[in-house]
């Protein structure tokens, strides 16, 4: 199974295919695998040591940064994510570690989980994809409702302080108008966060 695969510079790293969302748009929607990748479709959940294990064997120091972001939400497996993430800056401190991550941690794990990426983690990019609760709702289609937009916004306030980049992302999906993008620039302003849009990959 493909525990971990490489796009552009970076190596990518497939934790889980456990995701709270359904997202209209999410590329697992369209195929098995990504950017040319082998199926990112898990038979089991790697451990720790097999996750380090393969992310060694690619030659960790060809890459330009380690991406936690693969067919699932890497964040449901957070304790994994960020022991994995410890034994990087431990063995590999001069590359960035990166989480792509849809922002619902903490109703993940059922509590406040920002500070426990300090020294760990790089950079977190977050999707957002939609300017207000019932938008997100509709469009990303959380398990958790209407209060998944709200618990996004929060934990990107919150974990700025422990991770020195953090960014939100949209999708240029069908039907991203320029009048929603400029509304979700409006969200990311009013918390300081730095808005970036994403290319729609089928």
């Amino acid at each position: 199974m493909t525990v971990v695969y490489e796009v552009k510079d970076g190596l990518y790293v497939n934790l889980t295919n456990r995701c709270p969302c359904a997202c209209a748009f999410c590329i697992r929607n369209n195929g098995d695998g990504a950017y040319g990748s082998d199926s990112l479709w898990l038979d089991r959940e790697p451990d720790a040591d097999e996750v380090s294990a393969a992310i060694v064997a690619a030659h960790p120091e060809r890459f330009a940064e380690i991406v936690f972001c693969g067919y699932g939400e890497p964040t449901e497996r957070l304790d994994v994510l960020l022991e994995v993430a410890g034994r990087l800056k431990r063995d590999y401190p001069d590359i960035p570690v990166r989480v792509n991550t849809n922002g619902l941690a903490d109703l993940i794990a059922g509590g406040s989980v920002a500070a426990r990426f300090e020294g760990l983690v790089d950079s977190l990019s977050i999707s957002l994809n939609a300017a207000d609760a019932e938008e997100y709702a509709a469009l990303c289609r959380p398990r958790f409702g209407l209060e998944s937009y709200g618990a996004i916004l929060r934990f990107a306030e919150e974990v700025k302080r422990y991770v020195p980049s953090v960014v939100m992302t949209v999708v240029a999906a069908p039907g991203f108008t320029d009048g929603k993008l400029a509304a979700c620039r409006a969200v990311c302003e009013r918390i300081g966060v730095p808005l970036r849009v994403r290319d729609y990959v089928t």
